[in-house]
């Protein structure tokens, strides 16, 4: 742990902290180097004429989405929204209420696009965009994890969400970057995944998996890549392949598909599910990272399209693929296109396909947590409110304990981690332990009533994320698990397949 980074105090019940201001003024992420900008189509250092190229992509951004006008138009300054931000919550910087940073930008649009704006601008608190702003605009942008929770509670359902989406992009547009979104999208478009992980060393790494699932459990249960006319491409989040706790879900996947015996592969030109585009609010980008997908479904010659354990990359096939990189007339239509792992194995539990010892977990006192692009901007099943219920069915399905966390910390009103919408590195670190507070009083809640040893999610920012802050709250590190991995543990295999 950085030694000059403290976690804010647990609290016995959860209060409106008092504003602090500036507090968080000095975060900053790590800028994009030309080479990161260039790579995806921006300039590579401030443009000289930075002002009019910006003040023009906010205005191509708000005539063409009528949501954004919609949310820069409407907000009433209601104070709903004030105190439902983690990152407010851990920092009690003003700026971090949603409001406030939704105002970073209504401000400048209202400067430049509105009649008061332009004429009356201190009568409507319209400023113009000079470099004081720009430095506040790549500040608290980069303290939005877009987790969406503020929409929920707002009477107008302004979306925080896309105006820091907005913001970023038009950062990026002038020539002022994020090193580690950008960075990782580039690897994305030359290797195909965030690691810059190359064929052999995929192959090489699941390979050496296959060896240890079997010493493990004397099966021979595989782990393909490349393998055409299988019936499932597996895209899941590189984490998968070589970090803890997420290699343990790979290692379920495998099983849960071993089991069932539903013939599947990876993809070494698309091994990652993860779209870092969505987090800068890159249209072109997240296309081009998206079209790989259909490209190596369509090489393979597939029957399904399955996303693996990631929180965004599941908001990115759920709610973007279908306009962005479909029809997908060449899948089996009789499942749905694209389909979460968690579907799947949740419909092989219904069907009796899996044969589940639930003491193997007895071990963990198991709780769950909702991570936002799941639970906020997708669904599962083909119910409402299934991207809730399913995960708690397989947990239940392969766990003799199980207990939630608070009804206001869960399911829609779920908190953040504090890791997600593109923060999940390390120069952020103070803004992340902070972030974490809300998330983590609710753990030490459940933790105290109920016993709990486990906290499982199924995205792989989530889990990287609790796996760096869990121990500033005085918390085991290993104690975040993938969801797949009870599973895994959970599975009688047999030699059958």
């Amino acid at each position: 742990m950085a030694a000059d980074i403290q976690a804010p105090p647990l609290r016995e019940y959860p209060t409106i902290p008092v504003i602090v201001e500036n507090t968080m003024a000095d975060s900053k992420p790590y800028m994009a180097t030309p080479a990161h900008q260039e790579s995806l189509g921006y300039p590579g250092e401030l443009v000289d004429n930075w002002q009019d190229v910006a003040v023009k992509k906010l205005g191509e951004l708000v005539s063409g989405s009528r949501a954004l006008q919609v949310f820069l138009d409407t907000c009433v300054k209601c104070g709903a929204c004030t105190d439902k931000c983690h990152y407010y919550l851990g920092t009690q910087d003003p700026n971090n209420m949603p409001v406030a940073r939704q105002d970073l930008l209504r401000k400048v649009y209202r400067r430049y696009y509105t009649f008061a704006g332009k004429h009356f601008p201190k009568l409507v608190g319209a400023v113009d965009f000079d470099e004081e702003v720009r430095d506040q605009w790549y500040s608290y942008f980069h303290q939005c994890s877009q987790c969406r929770r503020c929409s929920v509670f707002c009477p107008y359902g302004i979306d925080t969400a896309e105006i820091s989406m907005a913001g970023r992009e038009i950062l990026d547009v002038i020539g002022v970057g994020q090193k580690y979104c950008n960075e990782i999208l580039g690897k994305v478009h030359v290797i195909g995944n965030n690691l810059g992980l190359p064929e052999p060393a995929l192959v090489n790494t699941l390979e050496g998996l296959e060896e240890d699932i079997k010493d493990d459990t004397g099966v021979d249960v595989r782990v393909p890549v490349d393998e055409k006319n299988a019936d499932v491409l597996l895209i899941t989040p590189s984490a998968d392949f070589f970090a803890e706790p997420h290699i343990d879900g790979l290692i379920g996947y495998a099983k849960v598909f071993h089991q069932a015996g539903i013939s599947w592969t990876l993809s070494s030109y698309a091994s990652e599910a993860a779209n870092f585009s969505m987090f800068i609010g890159s249209k072109d980008n997240l296309k081009k990272v998206a079209m790989r997908i259909r490209d190596a479904a369509l090489d393979l010659g597939v029957k399904r399209i399955v996303v693996g354990e990631c929180g965004h990359a599941w908001r990115v096939a759920y709610n973007f693929w279908n306009t962005l990189i479909g029809p997908f007339d060449f899948l089996d239509p009789r499942y749905p296109a694209p389909q979460h792992i968690c579907e799947v194995t949740y419909d092989l539990i219904q069907r009796g396909a899996l044969r589940l010892n639930k003491e193997a977990n007895d071990h963990r006192r198991i709780t769950f947590h909702d991570s936002c692009n799941v639970a906020r901007a997708s669904r599962m099943g083909n119910m409402p409110g299934g991207q809730f219920l399913i995960p708690r069915e397989i947990i239940k399905a392969c766990a003799n304990h199980f207990h939630d966390m608070s009804p206001e910390t869960i399911h829609e009103n779920t908190f953040c981690c504090g890791g997600g919408g593109g923060l999940l590195t390390d120069d952020l670190m103070k803004l992340r332990v902070r972030g974490a507070l809300p998330r983590m009083e609710a753990l030490a809640q459940v933790v105290q009533d109920n016993d709990v040893n486990t906290l499982i999610a199924i995205c792989a920012i989530c889990k990287t994320q609790f796996a760096k802050v869990l121990p500033y709250y005085k918390f085991q590190m290993d104690m975040i698990t993938s969801l797949h991995q009870i599973v895994g543990d959970a599975i009688e295999l047999d030699t059958t397949h």
